[in-house]
């Protein structure tokens, strides 16, 4: 039996036909009150779309619970698409405390698998309509600017936008946890 480390891989490119399951974008069901997209893209270092990636996604619910009923489920996972596309169907989450039970922003947990990580990268999604809240969250206002920006989604016809830009110019910043 040796005794060297075991080389470390890079996770993927299975997702797409491995993970995701048909109602996995689905927080909420579709027509659910309250309900939205939250839609984006998937981008490397060259700006390029990252076409095999896996997105997944944790929050509360609109009552600031994560252990809720009645077709809530708080989790999502899409793939991207052949232009690194994804999205999900969610409802604006609430206000949760933090470890010292400060109040955040309301916001949505994102975690990006994807060919070339050797760990998942993980960033948050805050909202342009929460001003208030996000200057207040405790850990958004504690990136400096611009790159709080990354973390704010946009406002887009059927919901929001956001983009995950995994390196270079307008790199998302993303968390160690």
């Amino acid at each position: 039996m040796s005794e060297q480390l075991t080389p470390s891989q890079t996770i993927g490119p299975f997702f797409s036909h491995a993970l995701p399951w048909p109602d996995g974008p689905f927080v909420v069901p579709d027509g659910a009150l309250g309900g939205f997209w939250v839609r984006g893209r998937v981008l490397d270092g060259a700006g390029e779309p990252v076409p095999d990636a896996l997105i997944e996604t944790w929050q509360a619910d609109p009552d600031g619970r994560y252990d809720s009923e009645g077709g809530f489920r708080g989790f999502a996972r899409c793939p991207t698409d052949d232009e690194g596309n994804y999205g999900f169907h969610t409802v604006k989450p609430g206000r949760v405390p933090d470890a010292d039970d400060r109040p955040q922003a309301p916001h949505i947990a994102v975690s990006v698998f994807a060919r070339g990580l050797l760990n998942r990268v993980v960033t948050r999604i805050y909202f342009p309509d929460e001003e208030a809240a996000n200057a207040a969250d405790p850990v958004l206002s504690d990136i400096p600017e611009p790159a709080r920006g990354t973390l704010v989604a946009r406002h887009a016809q059927d919901g929001y936008a956001f983009d995950v830009r995994l390196q270079g110019e307008h790199e998302t910043v993303f968390f160690a946890v």
